[in-house]
C-alpha cells in the first residue's frame, strides 16, 4: 500500500493546482457578472420607425437607458433594439442605493425589494469566493493542507449565492416585463448574465471536485484497512 500511497500524495498538489486555476476562471466570471449592467436588456413596444425609442439594459447596481434611433426593423424584431446601435447612453443608480436619485422605472416596491436581494446575495457570493481563495492560497504553505476543505465549502456557497441571484433577477425581470407601471415588453437576458451562470457552473463543480481532493483516500483493498486500524484494548 505505501508506494501506492506516496504516488498518490505527489499527484495531489497537482489537482488542487488544477482545480484552483478553473477556479479562478469562475472567480472572475463572478467579478465580471456582479461589476456589468448587462444582465438584463429591456425595450419598450415600437409604434413607429423613424422615430427614436427608449431600450434599457440593467445589473444588479444600475438600469442604463439608449435613445435609439430606429430605422425600418426585419419581420421577426418587434423591440427597440437592438441595443448595441449608437443613441444617447444614460445610466443611474437604482434609487435605494443613492438616495435622492429618482428611477421611475423602481418606483415599484417589490421591484426595489427584488434587486436588493439579488444585490446582496451576489456580495456574499463574492465574499464567499475572496474567503475561498484565502484558504487555498494558505494551504499551499506546507502542512497547511486541512484548508481545503473549509476552501472548497466556502467556494460551493458561493456558486449557490450567485445562482439564487440569478433566479432574483429573473422574477425581477418578469414582475418589469408583467406589471401595467413599466413600459418594457420585450426582454432579453446578456452577458452579465451568462457570466454568472457560468461562475455559478465552474464554482459548484469545482468546490466539490475540491473537497474530493482534499478528503483522505479510501484504501484501495480491505488488508490497507485492517493493518492501519487501531489494536483493540
Amino acid at each position: 500500500g505505501a508506494p501506492v500511497r506516496s504516488r498518490m500524495d505527489e499527484n495531489k498538489p497537482l489537482k488542487v493546482r488544477l482545480t484552483f486555476s478553473v477556479i479562478l476562471v469562475g472567480v472572475s466570471l463572478l467579478f465580471a457578472a456582479v461589476v456589468t449592467d448587462h444582465w438584463a436588456v429591456l425595450s419598450p413596444k415600437v409604434e413607429g420607425y423613424n422615430t427614436t425609442c427608449e431600450a434599457a439594459h440593467f445589473g444588479l447596481w444600475r438600469l442604463c437607458t439608449k435613445r435609439i434611433f430606429m430605422q425600418e426593423q426585419g419581420p421577426k424584431e418587434k423591440g427597440c433594439g437592438p441595443i448595441s446601435l449608437p443613441g444617447e447612453h444614460n445610466c443611474s443608480y437604482f434609487k435605494h442605493f443613492t438616495p435622492g436619485q429618482s428611477s421611475e422605472i423602481f418606483e415599484v416596491t417589490t421591484q426595489k425589494e427584488y434587486s436588493i436581494s439579488a444585490a446582496a446575495i451576489a456580495i456574499f457570493s463574492v465574499g464567499f469566493a475572496i474567503i475561498g481563495t484565502i484558504c487555498v492560497l494558505l494551504s499551499f504553505r506546507k502542512k497547511r493542507d486541512y484548508l481545503l476543505k473549509p476552501a472548497s465549502m466556502f467556494y460551493t456557497f458561493a456558486g449557490l449565492c450567485i445562482i439564487i441571484s440569478v433566479e432574483v433577477m429573473r422574477q425581477s425581470v418578469k414582475r418589469m416585463i408583467d406589471s401595467k407601471e413599466t413600459v418594457w415588453i420585450e426582454y432579453s437576458y446578456s452577458w452579465s448574465f451568462a457570466c454568472a451562470c457560468a461562475s455559478f457552473v465552474l464554482l459548484f463543480i469545482c468546490g466539490i471536485a475540491l473537497l474530493l481532493i482534499a478528503l483522505p483516500r479510501f484504501p484501495q483493498n480491505p488488508w490497507e484497512t485492517c493493518m492501519d486500524a487501531e489494536p483493540e484494548h
